[in-house]
């Protein structure tokens, strides 16, 4: 089982939004553009974990969703690449559970074990695989 972190803007989507939403139904995560992002939804499998993480003024993990489906072409945006991947993949996903403390940007920044992690180094990526090691960490942290 995999566990990504999924970026969203709290004031378009937030924690709240997706708790209120997918007690109806799973929720469509998408709108992601960035091929580096893309690449790491397409290896999203039903059974996954995702932190939901708040961008803007927050910068903090919120939360935990359970991903619902196996990634799957954007209905929007259907399509393959010239690898013969799907060109826009998107996933459902659920409310788990609300982080018991916010994990902020600038603590995980503080900490030298997440120094490669993808939103540190990468940090207009919206979606990325989170290492197992750092998984552990940051589920003690978010007390998740």
């Amino acid at each position: 089982m995999a566990t990504f972190l999924l970026k969203t803007e709290p004031s378009e989507f937030s924690i709240d939004d997706l708790e209120r939403e997918s007690k109806k139904k799973p929720v469509r995560w998408d709108g992601i553009t960035n091929a580096a992002a893309l690449k790491a939804l397409r290896d999203a499998r039903s059974g996954d974990e995702a932190f939901i993480y708040h961008t803007g003024d927050e910068r903090a993990i919120v939360g935990l969703a359970r991903i619902t489906s196996d990634a799957y072409p954007d209905p929007k945006n259907a399509g393959v690449t010239a690898a013969g991947e799907t060109k826009t993949p998107v996933v459902d996903i659920a409310f788990a559970k609300r982080a018991k403390t916010p994990v902020t940007l600038d603590a995980i920044k503080a900490d030298p074990r997440f120094a490669a992690f993808a939103l540190v180094k990468q940090s207009r990526l919206s979606a990325m695989l989170v290492p197992p090691e750092l998984e552990k960490v940051l589920r003690k942290l978010a007390g998740v």
